[in-house]
């Protein structure tokens, strides 16, 4: 087998654009979960709502793109109010059931053919990736160490992408030792006890689900940046599990756990594909293995793995028991 192309194929998902938009992503659960214990299974509606604006603005409406990432901003600003307005007063179970059929249906408005016109249905949306790209320091070539090494256009998604996690990371950490972040971790713990000492639970949980859904709404303009389109299926279910997934594993309430555990999960993924595929190659495995089937076979290997972390830690790699012992009232 070349373990070398598996070593570098590996190295460079770990830094990877699908690493960096799961990270963004996975902070922005991180508040709302982690700190907050509000359920949001609809984080990849903030994504989309943002990707969107963004692509719209630009592509169909021929608008600036600065304009569109304004208009991203505040579309998911306003998704958080749509869905936080009549659930946060409820028990946290609401909040999931809302937020999981919130993001199916934003899912299906986008490809939908009564506005393909808009959004560009199933196909979605291109070229409106330009301006950005025009701003890119980088002049034609390829940027790394060695082999791990990307093209001008990548290293210039991967550096915004990057600057941003940190930035992200650091409002984190600042928020969480403020009397704000303290707060909202008492309101995880027992928000009745929080209200009888008269502070507003609900605007707080208010503001978690809006900063939650804006700083994972980068990750959706990265991801479209990065793509240089935007599909509405990229978006589906399966890439809020993925975040949580990586929450979980990293370890809820840690300020640069989501940013280990995208790595850690795109890791894992790419290096399991890519060992089965050159087992399969070489003919290691039995023929039951296929190269049409290693994307299951991973899938599954995978989620073994995190199966046994759940049972022999199930805080994380990096978290602590009481941190995910939510009341969910």
């Amino acid at each position: 087998m070349d373990w070398n192309t598996i070593l570098i194929t590996t190295v460079k998902a770990s830094i990877g654009l699908e690493t960096v938009v799961y990270a963004l992503a996975a902070i922005g659960i991180n508040i709302q979960f982690g700190y907050a214990g509000l359920l949001n299974f609809g984080q990849a509606a903030f994504l989309g709502v943002a990707a969107y604006g963004m692509a719209v603005t630009v592509a169909t409406f021929h608008l600036p793109f600065w304009l569109g990432i304004v208009i991203g901003l505040a579309a998911t600003v306003v998704l958080a109010f749509l869905l936080g307005i009549p659930t946060l007063r409820l028990r946290a179970d609401y909040l999931a059931i809302v937020t999981i059929a919130a993001a199916e249906i934003v899912r299906l408005v986008f490809r939908s053919v009564k506005f393909s016109s808009v959004f560009g249905g199933s196909d979605g949306r291109q070229n409106f990736s330009g301006d950005f790209f025009a701003m890119n320091p980088y002049s034609p070539g390829t940027y790394g160490i060695g082999p791990i090494s990307f093209n001008e256009r990548v290293t210039w998604v991967l550096t915004v992408g990057w600057v941003l996690i940190v930035i992200a990371c650091g409002l984190v950490y600042l928020l969480m030792k403020s009397p704000w972040g303290r707060v909202l971790k008492a309101i995880r713990e027992d928000e009745d006890a929080v209200r009888s000492l008269g502070k507003n639970v609900f605007s707080y949980k208010m503001q978690a689900l809006v900063l939650g859904g804006v700083v994972g709404c980068l990750g959706g303009f990265l991801f479209a940046l990065g793509q240089a389109s935007v599909q509405p299926d990229l978006f589906s279910t399966e890439f809020t599990f993925y975040a949580y997934t990586i929450v979980i594993l990293g370890g809820a309430a840690r300020v640069f756990s989501p940013v280990v555990g995208a790595a850690i999960f795109w890791v894992l993924l790419v290096f399991v594909g890519n060992t089965l595929s050159e087992a399969v190659s070489a003919g290691l495995l039995p023929s039951l293995f296929t190269v049409n089937n290693i994307g299951a076979v991973r899938f599954m290997l995978v989620g073994l793995g995190l199966m046994l972390l759940l049972i022999f830690r199930p805080q994380g790699i990096f978290g602590d028991k009481r941190e995910i012992a939510l009341d969910a009232r």
